[in-house]
């Protein structure tokens, strides 16, 4: 898979769990791939200050992003 699929792939997942993010008043922008194997993420709005936004990256955010790209192994949110 080319790093631009990749890109693909996980933009589709970020689009696939924003309406639940912005229903909330929060969002989240892809920052960066890295080793195609990392994912840096930002969490935006309502989400920054959210007291549950590390169980919401983890069980909602990184596990749709290992449905559509299984190659990924972790997602990390940038302040």
């Amino acid at each position: 898979m080319t790093a631009k699929e990749l890109k693909e792939k996980v933009e589709a997942a970020l689009s696939e769990i924003r309406p639940f993010l912005q229903s909330d008043g929060g969002d989240i922008s892809l920052v960066s791939i890295e080793n195609g194997t990392s994912v840096k993420v930002r969490l935006e709005g309502n989400c920054v200050g959210c007291s549950i936004n590390q169980m919401t990256l983890k069980s909602g955010v990184e596990m749709t992003i290992k449905k559509f790209a299984p190659q990924i192994e972790e997602v990390i949110n940038i302040a």
